[in-house]
């Protein structure tokens, strides 16, 4: 089978012990996800970064290292490989063209020491987000997280 690879920036945007996050309802239920998107021809990946957060919250971040590579290989049409990035927020933009995700209903800051047991996906970045926040060591490559995947809430 041929499937075509994805290239995803993802933010990780801390402020005030609390990390942005993408507020999404599908129909059935609300949940969040990293602010960030596709990695557009001729984009390297912080200049994708930026420009996702920037459409999707309004919110202007400078990118910063690399903190996490997780890959979603089934579930979608396409194999997934997001590359997650420590963002810094830099405030408001003031000229923001915003442009949503699919089932996106807003955005929200979520408090980093219960992130664990918050609906945020995938998963797996709860626990290494929770880790590199708090200066502990934490796994850079998460592998692969599929639909049906045990969550992660330890």
């Amino acid at each position: 089978m041929s499937r075509e690879i994805r290239t995803s920036a993802k933010a990780v945007v801390i402020k005030d012990n609390k990390l942005l996050a993408i507020k999404l309802n599908d129909g059935n239920e609300e949940f969040y996800i990293l602010p960030g998107g596709g990695q557009d021809s001729e984009e390297q990946l912080p200049q994708a970064v930026v420009r996702e957060v920037r459409e999707e919250t309004g919110i202007d971040v400078r990118c910063g290292d690399l903190l996490f590579v997780i890959e979603g290989v089934h579930g979608e049409d396409f194999h997934r490989v997001d590359l997650v990035f420590n963002c810094e927020y830099l405030g408001l933009s003031a000229n923001a063209e915003l442009h949503g995700d699919n089932n996106q209903i807003g955005y929200e800051w979520l408090d980093l020491s219960v992130l664990n047991k918050l609906p945020l996906y995938p998963s797996k970045l709860r626990r290494p987000i929770m880790n590199y926040h708090e200066g502990k060591e934490y796994i850079k490559y998460l592998g692969n997280e599929e639909v049906g995947d045990p969550e992660c809430s330890e």
